[in-house]
Formats: structure tokens, sequence, C-alpha cells
């Protein structure tokens, strides 16, 4: 890696006049270069359709409604038989380029969910995702079992098709089987397919489908998924060698078809995201909207790759050239400590410029399409966060928006890039980056397409296994025992609940908004910090009744998590007795049945009894003991961390939770760790804002 005084050395050289003018041709040439290639890839993510949206293009009965596409009539008093439709991107796909002399294919990967619905009746027929020729429109007579892709009598179509066929024709492979299968030139011959079991057609249920093209081993594969079904067990895997640039032309349309024939169903896209990526920089009279016909090869192909050649080389020294600029503008940012933004402010100092990116509002603004509403993760006190795409680095991305002219948004924001700029762990959200442009604070965020730990508890019927339960318990204790244990000073993260534990593909758990932390030292006891009360049912008696912090606080918070995930109830938890429904605090309910020995009947009934019993105890236990009213009484993480490893002993606790004693202690603790600030600095203030000034 460069170092500052290196950065600082090729500043001094750039105030050359030769070397200013040769760094701004070959930057420029890099980004001419640069251009011409993104406008040869495709890159998009829909959450939902609309209406108005251009980038689909609807033939025959397709159409959009309910902010989804959907691919054959859906209307009352309709005939539903016999319908045929398709959706495709609005602009074609740039598949392969043979320029430099062998072809370059392009790999490309999408992902999208949908439904089948055959209203409870014999389905019929199915769609597909398909790429053809660039121009391709539905062949005539091709309803049906043909899928739209194939004219009846026509023995081969330039198309590649990934199927999901919900009717048994004579010629399927399965006979009166669904299947899904990779069709090249023919719907009547699949190149491999696989039976479709749990398809869920009768009750229309959700699948999320996986496609990728790897240009590099010509490998086309496919994975489905029943989007309820958390195990994984109910999935297809598929997958074909085929090199795609024999069998279609170098431009390429892409998208849906389905078809209904003496039987009906509905075909439903929720949404859809591709990625399509061509490593190549095209001449720049090649148009993004090409002919329908590849045009004819060029006789002068040594002059071409000479050219090449050279262009490589300048973009090589480019991008070099670029990286050493861009390393220069950090470390010459680092001798600002505050830059004013409107009448707001950021401390942006060395802690900080060691963040992964700083965004501009404008980059943002456009991964996120002008932050729109279909793109709406979720919304929190001081701001909303949103779905975006990053196209360098080709992936979604979760954008915390902070509302603005919100002083309180604003602290939390600082607080949150402060604290966890520095801060890598696997149980932790990866921070990508951080915007302060034209007074708009953002925060940049891997994204985590599992949603949170409170969506999958507390809404129907995303019912959590288990097995699944019991890792995040152990991810998010990870977390918590890298924050307190292992960091050079303890981080307090004082908002630790349900909704903030994201879960990633794998359903690990990933603690997250950092807005609330506050750092504080080791080795000085249980030390204090103002705090500003989070959630209700997580927060600690000590922090409500003193508005003081302690990092036993966050064992608190993970108590009250730990005993949502055992028993499937909120932390403020809706309790049937006697025939009668009451509102109760979670751990009040499960230490009252502890004390009467019935502590299973804690346990989510969803389960019916499908758990570790072992596994359940402890976890059970161990919340309870991190959820102890007095806070010198519960474990350690450390302690907690062995316990549901099985490392530990479970814990004693008394039949009947105690009442807080907490108070006075906690209230000399304070004043004994005043007096040592006091003794130490100039105020408490000032050490304060060193303590929030550093980071682990």
């Amino acid at each position: 890696m460069m170092k500052a005084e290196d950065a600082e050395n090729l500043y001094l050289k750039s105030q050359n006049p030769a070397f200013r003018s040769i760094l701004s041709i070959l930057v420029m040439g890099l980004f001419v270069a640069a251009s011409s290639m993104d406008d040869h890839n495709i890159n998009f993510n829909f959450t939902g359709f609309t209406p108005n949206m251009p980038d689909i293009v609807y033939e025959a009965d397709a159409y959009p409604s309910n902010n989804a596409v959907q691919l054959t009539l859906n209307q009352m008093k309709q005939n539903l038989r016999g319908g045929i439709g398709r959706a495709t991107y609005y602009k074609p796909m740039h598949l392969w380029d043979k320029s430099s002399g062998n072809p370059l294919l392009a790999d490309f990967t999408t992902q999208f969910s949908f439904s089948i619905d055959s209203l409870h009746k014999n389905p019929g027929d199915g769609f597909a995702f398909f790429i053809a020729p660039n121009g391709s429109k539905i062949p005539p007579n091709s309803g049906g079992g043909h899928l739209g892709l194939q004219s009846y009598g026509i023995v081969n179509s330039p198309f590649v098709a990934v199927e999901f066929d919900t009717f048994g024709n004579p010629w399927d492979p399965f006979g009166l089987s669904a299947h899904v299968g990779i069709g090249l030139n023919s719907i009547e011959t699949s190149l491999t397919a696989v039976k479709w079991w749990w398809n869920e057609i009768a009750n229309g249920g959700l699948v999320n489908a996986f496609i990728t093209y790897n240009s590099s081993t010509n490998n086309l594969s496919v994975l489905l998924l029943d989007a309820d079904d958390f195990t994984r067990r109910n999935s297809s895997r598929l997958s074909a060698t085929l090199d795609l640039s024999i069998y279609l032309p170098e431009w390429v349309t892409f998208g849906f078809s389905g078809t209904t024939g003496s039987c009906f169903e509905l075909h439903t896209i929720y949404s859809w995201n591709f990625s399509s990526t061509l490593q190549v920089v095209m001449p720049t009279n090649t148009t993004i909207n090409p002919p329908e016909t590849s045009p004819p090869a060029n006789p002068k192909r040594k002059s071409r790759t000479w050219l090449w050649v050279v262009l490589a080389i300048i973009g090589a020294i480019s991008a070099s050239l670029l990286v050493l600029g861009l390393v220069w503008f950090y470390c010459r940012r680092r001798n600002y400590s505050r830059k004013e933004d409107g009448t707001m402010s950021v401390n942006v100092n060395r802690e900080m410029v060691t963040a992964p990116r700083k965004f501009s509002y404008k980059e943002l603004r456009l991964a996120t399409s002008n932050f729109a509403d279909e793109g709406l993760l979720g919304e929190g006190g001081f701001g909303k966060v949103y779905l975006g795409f990053l196209r360098d680095i080709s992936c979604n991305i979760a954008v915390k928006r902070v509302t603005p002219n919100s002083q309180q948004g604003f602290k939390e924001y600082e607080s949150e890039i402060t604290t966890i700029t520095r801060l890598r762990h696997r149980n932790l959200v990866q921070l990508i980056g951080w915007c302060h442009d034209n007074n708009q604070f953002l925060i940049v965020y891997e994204f985590l397409p599992n949603k949170n730990l409170d969506y999958h508890l507390h809404r129907e019927p995303c019912l959590l296994i288990w097995d699944k339960r019991y890792k995040i318990a152990m991810g998010l204790a990870s977390a918590l025992f890298y924050l307190q244990e292992e960091c050079n000073q303890c981080v307090l993260h004082r908002d630790i609940k349900s909704s903030n534990v994201l879960l990633d593909l794998s359903f690990n758990a990933k603690l997250g908004d950092f807005g609330l932390a506050r750092l504080v030292d080791h080795g000085q006891g249980s030390q204090t910090t103002q705090v500003m009360l989070g959630t209700e049912g997580y927060i600690a008696p000590e922090c409500r009744d003193t508005y003081k912090a302690v990092k036993e606080s966050d064992i608190y918070s993970f108590g009250i998590v730990a005993l949502e995930i055992a028993t499937g109830k909120k932390a403020i938890a809706v309790i049937e007795r006697n025939g009668q429904r009451f509102k109760t605090k979670l751990v009040e309910w499960v230490w009252e049945l502890y004390g009467k020995e019935s502590l299973f009947d804690a346990a989510d009934p969803r389960l019916s009894g499908n758990y570790d019993m072992e596994q359940m105890e402890r976890l059970l236990l161990v919340g309870l003991a991190c959820a102890h009213p007095n806070y010198f009484d519960r474990p350690s993480i450390t302690q907690a961390v062995d316990i549901l490893s099985s490392k530990a002993p479970l814990p004693v606790l008394p039949p009947e939770m105690p009442i807080p004693t907490y108070i006075v202690s906690l209230e000399d603790t304070i004043a004994t760790f005043s007096t040592s600030i006091s003794s130490n600095t100039s105020g408490s203030n000032r050490l304060q804002n060193q303590n929030e000034g550093q980071v682990c």
C-alpha cells in the first residue's frame, strides 16, 4: 500500500504542467474506455413493475398489474385459456464480441421471484426465461406447450430457455410431471431437466430462481428455491455446458414468455434483477441498438489487434495513475478535521478516511433510482433505508438516508460512522461507505436479502426452524463478544433488538444500526454513559430509571432477543391466561414458567416440538440470566457464549423474578467514575468527546 509521503510526492510532481497534461489525457482515455464498456453491459434491479415503467416491453396478453408482471391474462370475466404473452427488457444484451479474434462471451446472472397459480385446477402450461436474437417476437402458432418460443411444426428456432413447465406433453422428459429444464432451439427436446416436485402450483406459492452463465466454463446453471422453505430441502438444481456464441447472435433480447392451453394458470413475476459483463472495449462507431444481424468480420484483424494492445497498455497506465491520484486525494483530506456542509458538519478525521469508500450524493441517487419508493426496505425514527445497486462492483446495497434537517438523525449518523468504521466481524453488518454531500447524510451497507430476525419470528408464514434459530443466537452472541471483549475499547451498542439483527442468504446473524453506540475503556469496571432510550421491551431497567448504560445493559437486550428466538413471542408479549389475553413483558412470563418448573411450555408452539431439548433449555436459561433485573447479577458475554456452546453448566436462577436492587450500586459506580474523570481531565465532557472520537 502506498504511504502518505509517497502520495504527497506524487502531488508535488503533478504541479508540473507537462505532467498534468499527460495525466489528464491518460485519465480521459480511461474514462472513455470505461464509458464504452458500460454501454455494452446491463445492470438493473426491479423490485416491482408499474404501468408507466419504460424498461419492460410487453407483447400479446402480458401486462403489469398490482406491482407485478402478468404474463397471461388474470382478469375476471375473461377467457384465461389459450393465452400467450411476453415481457422483455427494452435494451438488447451484448452477448459476445469477436473484434479481437476469437469470440469473447459475456457473463450474466439473474434472479427473479415468481408464482404459478392454477387456482386449484389442472395446471397448464408454464413459462420460461429465454434469450433469443435481438428483435425476436412471439412466433405464430406457439401457444400451449410451446411456451410462446417455437411455432408448431418448426424443428429449430434460435433461443436458449430455462423452462418452468407445468403440463405433461408427449415430448416432455417426465411425462405428466411438472419439470424444470434447459432448452436449446427446441421446446420438445431438453438439454437437461429435473422433476419439479414442490412447485405449489395449486396454491400459487412463491419461488425464487437464480440463473448464472459463466463464460469461462460455458456453464449455465439454475437454482430454484421455495421461498417459504428455509431448509433449502425443497430446491431444484440443474446445469448445462453450452457455448452461447455458437447458437445465438452477438446481440440478443431476453425476458419471460408464458402460455396457457386447454387448462389455465396465472404466471406472475414479482421482482427481477439482472447483470451482464462483457470485458471488451467496443469501437466508437458501434451503436447501442444494433441491427438484428451481426456485422461482417473485419479483414484488417492484425492492425486492429495491434490497436487493442496499445489501448490496453494505455488503459493499464491510466488505471495506475488514477489509483495514485485517489490515494493522494484521501491523504490530503486527512488534514481537515471538519467540513462545513450547509448548517451541519461531520467529523471527517483520520479515523473516518479509513472507511471503505466515500460516495457522492449523485452516485447513491443513481444507485437507488432516485430513492424510489419501490426500493424502500425499511423506515426508522430518523431516516429510511433503500435498496440500491452499484454497477462498478455489481452488487446490491442498502442505503440509509437520514431525514434532512434532523439534528438527532445527524448525531446518529456521525456516531454510526465514527463507531463502525473500523469494526470488522463476520456477525456485524459490513459498512461499504458513507456520503455527506449537499446537506445529505447517507450510510451504505451490504444488502442482506433475508431481512431481519423480527420479520422471520413474528410474521407468518416465515417460520424459522430450530437449527437456524440457534445459529442466529450464537452469531449474535459472537458479535457481542467481539464488541465487549475483542475491541481496543468496549463498544456499547445500546439498541440490540430483533429488528437490528439482519440475516444473510445463509441465515447468518449480522448485528446492525450503531446509531446509538458509544465507546468506553476496558478495565475500569462497569463504565457508564448517557443513553437515549431505545425500544420498549429491550431496555435494561437501569437505563430506563437512571438514563445510564453499562455494558451489562447490552447483555440484558441480548437476553430478551434470546427469549424471542426460543419462544417466538415479542419482547412485549400478548399472553393468553384463563381464556383472556394479557399484555406482559416476555421475561416476566418465561420466569413465571421457570418458577413453576414448566420452562419448556415457553418453547415456540409453532415448532411442534422439533427442537433440541438441551439447546432449548440453554437458550431459555441464558435469556433469563442475561435479562436479570440486577445488572451485576447478569453473566458476562463470555459466560453466555460458554453456556450456549455447552462448555459451561446451566445458570442457577431463583424461582421468582428478583426485584431490582441495582440503583444504589449503580449510582455509586457513576459517582466513582465521575470522580475519576474529573481528576484526570478538565471535565467530563472532554473525556466523553475523546471516547466518542476513538474507534476499535
